[in-house]
Parts: C-alpha cells; sequence; structure tokens
C-alpha cells in the first residue's frame, strides 16, 4: 500500500487534471452548441440518450438531469438499440449520442440507422473528425488532453467532460 502522501498526491492530481479538463471545455462552446440547445427547446419530442460502455453510465446521469429540468428525456443503450430497441425512437425525437472515440462498431451501425429515420443526432465526442462527429448534425467537442487514471487509459476526464457536457446542454 502506497504511503498517505503519495495517496493524497494522487488524489490532488486526479482532481487537477480533471478539472483542467472541464475548464477548456468552455473553449469549444460556439454556435453548434447554441444551435443544438435551440433544436432541443424546440423539439416536439424527448431526448434520447445513448453510448456505449462508461459512455453509455453517463448517459443514464444526462437522462436524469433533462428530466430534472422538465425535458422528457430516455436512456437507450447503443448496442440494444441496434438489436431491436431502436423501434423506442418516435418522429420527433432527438437523438444524443456520446463516445469518446466516435468510432466503435455499435456507433457506426447506429447513426446511419437513425438518420434513416429522419431523427436528428446530436454528438457528444472527443473527437470530431471521428464517424460520429462527421455524421451528426450537431456536434460537441469533448475532447480531453488526458484521463486521470495513471495509465491514461480508463475513462475519467473524457467521462467527466461528457457529463459537464451533457449538464451544459441541459
Amino acid at each position: 500500500m502506497k504511503d498517505y502522501s503519495t495517496i493524497i498526491a494522487t488524489a490532488k492530481k486526479t482532481i487537477l487534471t480533471e478539472s483542467n479538463a472541464i475548464a477548456n471545455l468552455a473553449n469549444f462552446i460556439d454556435t453548434n452548441f447554441e444551435n443544438a440547445v435551440k433544436f432541443i427547446y424546440n423539439s416536439k419530442g424527448r431526448v434520447i440518450v445513448t453510448g456505449i460502455g462508461k459512455s453509455a453510465n453517463i448517459a443514464t446521469k444526462i437522462v436524469a438531469t433533462f428530466n430534472s429540468t422538465g425535458t422528457p428525456a430516455v436512456f437507450m443503450h447503443a448496442a440494444d438499440a441496434i438489436h431491436g430497441d431502436l423501434g423506442s425512437v418516435l418522429e420527433d425525437d432527438v437523438v444524443i449520442c456520446i463516445s469518446k472515440s466516435g468510432n466503435t462498431p455499435e456507433i457506426k451501425v447506429l447513426v446511419p440507422l437513425i438518420k434513416n429515420y429522419g431523427n436528428k443526432i446530436i454528438a457528444i465526442t472527443g473527437n470530431i473528425d471521428s464517424f460520429l462527429g462527421k455524421n451528426a448534425d450537431f456536434t460537441l467537442n469533448t475532447f480531453v488532453e488526458m484521463e486521470a487514471c495513471p495509465n491514461n487509459l480508463a475513462p475519467t476526464s473524457s467521462t467527466t467532460a461528457q457529463l459537464v457536457m451533457g449538464d451544459a446542454l441541459a
């Protein structure tokens, strides 16, 4: 076990790494974000929020936030969507699709299906040049320099950025 000073230093580094990632999100707020908010506000449908892996966990929290603000929202797991649950998306619904890479196999299958139904997609992604970023109607950038994980692997800063962007939308 690490000594207490190392534990405290690691905790502080995690907090500072994530807070810097969040502060940088302000640089990505532009008219694209404004247009996404206006589209949600003017929509007659619900907000459907979807994702894979840890992004799906973030999606459920964003749904809760939208519902708290009086905006009807539903979570739909991206893997379930491509295996039959896409029928729950109605004509006037807005779909928010969350993916750090924007290039997962599930997202690459799901996005064209949603577009085929005529629904608008708001992407929350750390890679605006990804399949998702290029095929969404509105793309919100949640790029982070690094994860707070010492190996830069576990989704930490990236999921925090996704959550904060969802809160900003709501």
